[in-house]
């Protein structure tokens, strides 16, 4: 079909199942610097036109020491498709079930962020099983700025 973009497995990337992920294995997300640009463009995109999040004088007279990022700007970096699992779960996926997010500490724009995402929980069913991710992030100064989880749910392998 026209438009389609053809997504193979990188290679030497497997498919996996929901039985072939265990517990506290990682999953480097890639690491971004938050500019101001991003915050346009998630302005753009959620609606958000709070001067928190794109006026610098008003952040800094509410005593902030720049232009703060909304916390859904924050939680969207833990986005697996950012990295390598969507591709080994292609085969497996069924859905996002849930996620939720904590916000630990304010993030500013000209920040790093650096997420992760953590295998924490390991349910099977009968032909599929839930897949939780505890999803965190850490900013350049290594302090934990997000934490919260994902549940997937996976096929588990034909027999």
């Amino acid at each position: 079909m026209e438009g389609l973009v053809d997504v193979t497995l990188p290679r030497g990337l497997e498919s996996r199942w929901f039985e072939d992920f265990f517990l506290g294995e990682r999953f480097d997300l890639p690491v971004r610097t938050l500019t101001e640009t991003a915050f346009r463009s998630f302005a753009d995109a959620s609606g958000e036109a709070h001067p928190l999040h794109n006026d610098l004088a008003y952040c800094r007279e509410q005593g902030h020491p720049d232009i703060l990022a909304h916390g859904f700007l924050v939680a969207i970096q833990t986005t697996a498709g950012a990295g390598l699992l969507p591709f080994m779960i292609e085969e497996s996926l069924i859905g996002l079930l849930d996620q939720s997010s904590r916000f630990v500490r304010p993030v500013y724009a000209g920040d790093t962020l650096h997420p992760v995402l953590q295998v924490s929980e390991l349910a099977p069913n009968n032909s599929s099983g839930v897949l939780g991710l505890r999803s965190m992030i850490h900013n350049q100064r290594r302090e934990l700025v997000l934490e919260g989880t994902q549940r997937w749910l996976l096929r588990m392998r034909p027999s």
